[in-house]
């Protein structure tokens, strides 16, 4: 039998299959079922910056203040009190679980700036959590702040929470930055120790009959893989965090491939929604079945043999490939 281990920001984990957020990973209850399924470590939900805020500042009557006036102004926040643990709630979550698992927890901050977040991601790490994950979700729509002024924002961050915690810490990017190898490779010069690539964002649609911006949330697709492995192998060899992969990961084919492609953990979520914890099980039941069937006797032995600097071609990671693929189609 192939060994699945993978060492992800110091920490060994038995597989590379870890479960990334979403409701599965709300209750301890759960974590141990993802654990019995050969989960190697779970990323809890993120806490939200605006929740920090409302615990700290009490502005939730200011955010509700004129919502009588304009009925519409309702539909402008969600309901911070109701919305996931809270502050506290969420602290006693990574108690009971780390009691519980002996799988790592790595807890999730979601926010831009500095704010109360140093002295929360203590209080994480103080509740036991293994790591901490920055969830850097934000879209820059002010036509005043440059994309070198957004980028600053979140290495002044990170290299704060560093400084602040013993525990890894990870940093969940988007892809819409204008050069992500660069800024990529300044983030760990900030001091993080992972980097999980990409964030899905979940674009609101257009009620055009009552003329509303409502939530609408997808699960992923297995085709969004491409992307993050498009990245993963590039990134591979050029910077010292860890990498992961998050978004389309669906099979234990999917982990091969990221896995090939230089990350050290295949993060899942929406398949696990899809088909139970039970589903975490067969994946890795097929990925060691895979090496054993292609004579690998580690996943370490695969990792990055299909990166930038492994493969024979590596313009197919540029601007070669897209005139290739557009040749490809045929009516």
């Amino acid at each position: 039998m192939s060994d699945l281990t993978t060492r992800y920001m110091g920490l060994t984990l038995k597989s590379p299959l870890v479960a990334s957020a979403s409701p599965l990973c709300e209750s301890a209850e759960n974590i141990v079922k993802l654990e019995d399924q050969g989960v190697a470590a779970v990323v809890l939900p993120s806490l939200f910056e605006e929740q920090l805020v409302l615990e700290s500042l009490r502005v939730d009557a200011d955010l509700e203040r004129g919502s009588d006036s304009f009925p519409e102004s309702l539909n402008f926040l969600p309901d911070l009190h109701t919305y996931n643990l809270g502050p506290d709630g969420y602290l006693e979550l990574i108690r009971s679980a780390k009691a519980r698992v002996s799988i790592p927890v790595i807890a999730s901050l979601n926010g831009v700036t500095s704010g109360g977040w140093i002295e929360y991601a203590k209080l994480m790490q103080d509740a036991g959590a293994d790591a901490i994950e920055l969830n850097i979700y934000s879209i820059a729509t002010d036509p005043m702040q440059s994309g070198d002024t957004v980028e600053k924002g979140y290495l002044d961050l990170v290299s704060r929470i560093k400084k602040g915690v013993r525990v890894p810490v990870a940093v969940k990017l988007s892809p819409f930055f204008s050069a992500p190898a660069n800024f990529s490779k300044r983030l760990c010069e900030a001091g993080a120790d992972g980097l999980v690539l990409f964030n899905r964002f979940y674009q609101p649609d257009f009620d055009i009959e009552d003329r509303e911006v409502v939530p609408s949330l997808v699960l992923s697709r297995p085709e969004e893989l491409l992307l993050r492995l498009h990245w993963v192998a590039i990134l591979y060899g050029h910077v010292d965090a860890d990498l992961g992969v998050t978004g389309g990961v669906h099979s234990a084919q999917d982990v091969v491939k990221c896995i090939m492609a230089g990350a050290k953990v295949a993060c899942m979520t929406s398949a696990l929604l899809r088909n139970g914890a039970q589903h975490a099980g067969r994946v890795v039941t097929a990925l060691n079945n895979w090496l054993d069937e292609h004579e690998y006797a580690s996943v370490a032995e695969m990792c990055g043999s299909m990166s930038y600097n492994a493969v024979p071609d590596p313009t197919a990671y540029e601007r070669g490939n897209y005139m290739k693929v557009l040749g490809s189609y045929t009516l």
